[in-house]
């Protein structure tokens, strides 16, 4: 399993203060994050050190859980998994009967975080498939699960962004939620095209060549689209929050 993530991105965080980013981590996040969750998240830095920063951000995972606890969520699905920070908070958050249906090609990242969720005592609420996301979501079309799902969590490939809108869009309710995680991409999305960042910049460029665009155009797509409501929300690496009108 290899990902070639440039270093510099191991610390990438959209809050320009180092200072703040550690009081919240510090004063809130810490203090509230599971004990298994701590676990997973040492367990990822040491088998996966270079590309640990694909984890959920502590924060992040903790506002996903508030969440969809204030949603009475109950099924769900997530898009993406690497070693299951996120997976684990959402089944966390789930009451004992809910369950998430999560897709990820690479089992192997998956069976990191298995023991931790074994040890949290909620592997009954997972049900884990290894495939692509685009095969996954078709998969539960054809089966009749149209408007079953509460909320999605959205964390994969980001040139398949706007093709999971279309297809989750059918699977969530109306009323549901849809998450996109990466959506400020450590800051790309924000520069123009022709900036010339994007050129001479090693971040900038790897970003730009790896998803920054179709973020782009997810993002415009989300902001106009009359069929939801969405936020972007400066957490984590941006996150957008899209509810289906109907």
């Amino acid at each position: 399993m290899s990902f070639p993530i440039p270093n510099q991105l191991l610390e990438r965080t959209i809050l320009s203060s180092k200072a703040l980013e550690k009081y919240i981590l510090e004063t809130s996040s810490y203090p509230n994050e599971h004990e298994q969750l701590k676990e997973l998240r040492a367990a990822t830095v040491d088998k996966y050190k270079q590309v640990s920063v694909m984890n959920t951000a502590v924060d992040e995972g903790q506002f996903l859980a508030m969440l969809l606890k204030l949603m009475n969520a109950k099924i769900t699905i997530e898009i993406g998994v690497f070693t299951g920070y996120s997976l684990l908070a959402t089944a966390l958050a789930l009451p004992q009967d809910g369950k998430v249906v999560a897709v990820d090609p690479f089992a192997e990242a998956y069976e990191v975080g298995l023991p931790f969720i074994k040890k949290a005592g909620v592997k009954h609420k997972i049900e884990f498939v290894a495939d692509s996301g685009i095969n996954f979501l078709n998969d539960l079309l054809n089966k009749g699960k149209e408007g079953s799902f509460d909320f999605a969590f959205i964390d994969a490939d980001k040139e398949n962004y706007m093709n999971y809108f279309e297809l989750l869009l059918k699977l969530v309710k109306v009323g549901g939620v849809i998450a996109f995680d990466n959506t400020l991409w450590a800051g790309s999305a924000a520069l123009d095209d022709d900036d010339e960042r994007l050129k001479t910049d090693h971040v900038m460029k790897y970003l730009n060549q790896h998803g920054r665009v179709e973020i782009r155009q997810l993002n415009n797509l989300l902001a106009n689209d009359p069929r939801i409501e969405s936020t972007l929300l400066s957490i984590g690496d941006g996150l957008t929050l899209c509810r289906r009108k109907y």
